[in-house]
């Protein structure tokens, strides 16, 4: 399958009056045409300020890319001017953010607000854009379309909010759409009914998805492929199955194993001890090595290479060096593993 973006050796800082925070540390991926590809990780890790990146929406004054590529339809991003990137941003990759009451224009009619890319990207007159911001409402979802588009944010609910900032990030019938954590301000039922609408949606557009998220359990349920990221790095990188039957990072094991299941217990909820690296003094090894049970000499000492498990898994771990010890994933990891592969077969 043909790659439509490629990150290569991302490298981006933040000067900061404590010094320089180095949160993306030599990122390498690609999404490939048609699928969707999860970035995972907890708070800091680096997700949204990679994909922000991409946008190149990250504050001009104190963050820099210091080096690397963003490789889309053969143009480098990190290189274009403000100005071609306007021509990109919004027609040929579009963004989900996380609160959809952040994203609306308080005081604009939310057909007005789907009307405005169309207009800008795809030269079509009024009558036109009034005509797509219509079907593009009901396509996500949203009943009494007529009716809607002349009503305001505050009048939707949250779910209807969110569906709303979909139906602007699809207004131009983008190649790449990335959503940052797009469910994480909507209650459990509606996520289920948010993550279902994209997956449809995906079908019918034929878009490529980078999904944001740090809940492994969406994953399992949107992703095509999976991006594990720890300490502005990747750590692990594979397929659904590969992620959840054969994980290999331990941090990976970490985030397995503090998913909720059905039948866990208050006590039960496992967490990764400790806390995440601090980058204005990145280790000078694995980043992970003070959490890391498992933890050898050299995870201290040297950053370990991405070790190739199959032709679409690497990880990056020591414990994968052919002269390291053999170390099984603890057995909250496997009764996942087999929760994992029952939803999969009910399902």
């Amino acid at each position: 399958m043909e790659n439509i973006l490629e990150v290569k050796d991302l490298t981006i800082s933040f000067h900061t009056f404590s010094g320089e925070v180095q949160a993306i540390r030599g990122v390498d991926f690609e999404l490939k045409k048609g699928e969707t590809l999860a970035i995972v990780g907890e708070s800091g890790s680096g997700k949204s300020v990679t994909t922000k990146s991409i946008m190149r929406l990250l504050p001009p004054g104190n963050s820099e890319i210091k080096r690397g590529e963003i490789l889309f339809n053969g143009k480098d991003l990190a290189k274009l001017s403000d100005k071609s990137m306007q021509k990109i941003r919004g027609k040929e990759i579009s963004m989900i953010f996380q609160d959809p009451m952040t994203s609306l224009n308080p005081t604009m009619k939310i057909g007005k607000q789907i009307m405005e890319p169309i207009i800008k990207h795809q030269n079509m007159s009024k009558a036109e854009a009034k005509e797509r911001a219509m079907d593009l409402l009901r396509l996500v979802g949203i009943p009494n379309a007529e009716e809607r588009f002349g009503q305001y944010p505050h009048q939707f609910s949250g779910g209807m909010r969110q569906r709303v900032v979909i139906a602007i990030a699809l207004a131009c019938n983008p190649k790449v759409l990335i959503a940052d954590e797009p469910t994480t301000a909507l209650d459990v039922t509606i996520q289920a009914q948010i993550l279902e609408l994209m997956k449809d949606l995906q079908k019918k557009i034929d878009t490529s998805i980078i999904f944001i998220t740090h809940d492994l359990g969406v994953v399992a349920n949107v992703a095509d492929r999976v991006a594990v990221m720890y300490g502005g790095k990747i750590v692990e990188i594979g397929t659904v199955d590969e992620i959840f039957y054969n994980p290999k990072h331990p941090y990976t094991w970490g985030l397995i194993s503090s998913m909720p299941s059905l039948d866990s217990k208050d006590d039960e909820l496992y967490a990764i001890p400790g806390t995440p690296p601090n980058l204005l003094h990145p280790p000078i090894g694995d980043a992970f090595a003070p959490r890391n049970e498992y933890a050898m000499q050299i995870d201290l000492e040297e950053q370990p290479p991405m070790f190739k498990v199959s032709e679409t898994h690497y990880a990056a771990t020591w414990l994968l060096h052919p002269d390291a010890p053999k170390v099984e994933p603890p057995l909250a990891v496997k009764k996942r593993m087999d929760q994992f592969q029952t939803w999969q077969e009910v399902k």
